[in-house]
């Protein structure tokens, strides 16, 4: 038998940490469990990227209108 690697070892950690959690729920309460942990479809480096853009063209927007009549 091979010796494990270390990725291996963690990655069966996890698995044994998940089926101890699992253990003794029902198949609906571990599904409901699952779907609610739903992951945003954007980064959140996206997010900023994107909120930079809009809201800093907003405010040099603002800016100009402002000081520069």
């Amino acid at each position: 038998m091979q010796a494990q690697t270390l990725e291996q070892r963690r990655r069966n950690a996890k698995f044994v940490k998940d089926q101890d959690a699992r253990r003794g729920k029902s198949e609906n309460e571990i599904k409901k469990r699952t779907k609610s942990q739903s992951k945003s479809p954007i980064s959140p480096f996206w997010l900023g990227i994107l909120g930079f853009v809009v809201f800093g063209g907003l405010v040099f927007e603002v800016v100009t209108r402002i000081f520069f009549r």
